[in-house]
């Protein structure tokens, strides 16, 4: 009893010091102060100043775009690498793998980096596009990374039997190996997105004039003081990214406890 108690007591302080930082900031996004060190009142006139703020929504606008593009276009893509990787031989495989372990492991300034050197070099105008392919470049070896664990758990002869039965490999493909890795596609489309959403290094090299996010606007603001509006911004992203979560996590259930009452 003593032994459980103290494992609640440790695991409550550590999301206790996880979680510390994001609630004081949603307090204070309904402080009536600008300081972000004495509260002033209880007032919502930043989540007001938020939607008449166009240098902050045309970034939240920006983000959210590429986000979301990167995410399906990364997802889509590292989902039929995964699947060809897990099919390789040996050594083709092993050797793949860790060609894919490399931009996870490398630091970012140095992806980012290489990735203005090279639209540089087949002279691409930086812009929208050199982001949306930058964050693209830089998810696919994550979502890559959550798929495999999942192709890995499932039968390998599952396909080979709906084959067997007449089905076609993209038959097969479609409603028998994807709906398996579904767990796993889903965390990687979820990784892409909030990799998106919070990078800085990736999207400040590899921005054109006119075209930023809120990462970038939030550096740019930092110079001259954090405006609270972003305090507000990071609440409403923050409760979103929740509610979503727990969408997708009760579906999972749904869907799991639907599995065991077929068996």
């Amino acid at each position: 009893m003593v032994s459980k108690g103290i494992k609640k007591i440790y695991t409550f302080l550590i999301f206790l010091f996880l979680y510390a930082p994001i609630i004081v900031l949603i307090v204070f996004s309904f402080n009536n102060s600008k300081s972000r060190g004495v509260w002033n009142g209880f007032t919502l006139k930043w989540y007001v100043e938020l939607f008449k703020n166009e240098e902050i929504l045309m970034a939240l606008y920006y983000t959210l775009i590429i986000a979301i593009l990167s995410s399906v276009l990364s997802t889509i893509i590292g989902t039929f690498a995964a699947i060809g990787i897990y099919g390789m031989p040996g050594i083709s495989k092993k050797v793949v793998l860790n060609l894919n372990y490399l931009p996870v492991l490398n630091p970012d300034i140095v992806t980012a980096v290489s990735l203005m050197t090279l639209f540089r070099f087949i002279n691409v105008e930086f812009g929208f596009l050199t982001m949306l392919l930058s964050h693209i470049t830089f998810s696919i070896p994550y979502v890559i990374l959550s798929i495999l664990p999942k192709l890995k758990q499932m039968n390998k002869h599952l396909a080979e039997a709906a084959m067997d039965l007449g089905a076609t490999p993209f038959y097969a493909l479609r409603k028998v190996v994807i709906p398996e890795i579904m767990p796993g596609i889903i965390s990687g489309a979820l990784i892409a997105f909030t990799l998106s959403i919070d990078d800085f290094v990736i999207s400040f090299f590899n921005k054109g004039p006119g075209v930023t996010n809120l990462s970038i606007t939030i550096f740019s603001m930092a110079r001259r003081g954090i405006n609270p509006v972003i305090n507000a911004l990071s609440t409403l992203m923050f409760v979103s990214l929740l509610i979503l979560l727990l969408i997708i996590n009760s579906k999972s259930s749904n869907k799991i406890g639907e599995r065991g009452d077929i068996i």
